[in-house]
């Protein structure tokens, strides 16, 4: 009976370190490559800066699950903008990203006020939609 109830516990600690291991391939993604509806003064964004370091801009960013910081420049391209191209800066957007889902990225054009000169407050990143995807690393590197 002992040995049962031993075999039993082993049996299940090692479905619980097989389970973690495979969380170690889940993943999630982060998209800028939909373009988002203008309508509702939601633009494309370019991603120059992932978790601190400099990237390359990808159609999508395949990440494990956890807290990540992206760093984007905007692509507005309205006739309502009216601030120098000095204002025009990047910003932050930290995102907790889930298991198995796509966020997708885009810059709000703010129209509570008209925005000029240097003020660079005209904009803010946001994740404008959030859709199940099937991510799974292939290999450690991902």
């Amino acid at each position: 009976m002992k040995i049962t109830a031993l075999l039993l516990m082993m049996l299940a600690l090692l479905q619980g370190c097989a389970s973690s291991s495979d969380d170690e391939f889940m993943c999630g993604s982060v998209a800028s490559y939909i373009t988002p509806p203008s309508a509702d003064n939601l633009y494309r964004v370019v991603v120059t800066h992932l978790d601190g370091q400099a990237v390359i801009s990808r159609p999508y960013y395949k990440l494990t699950a956890g807290k990540h910081t992206f760093t984007l420049a905007e692509l507005i391209e309205s006739p309502e903008l009216k601030v120098k191209l000095a204002a025009r800066q990047t910003k932050k957007l930290d995102i907790v990203v889930e298991r198995e889902q796509r966020y997708h990225l885009a810059a709000e054009l703010k129209v509570d006020k008209t925005y000029t000169g240097l003020n660079s407050d005209y904009w803010k990143p946001v994740v404008w939609k959030q859709t199940s995807y099937e991510c799974v690393f292939t290999d450690k590197m991902g």
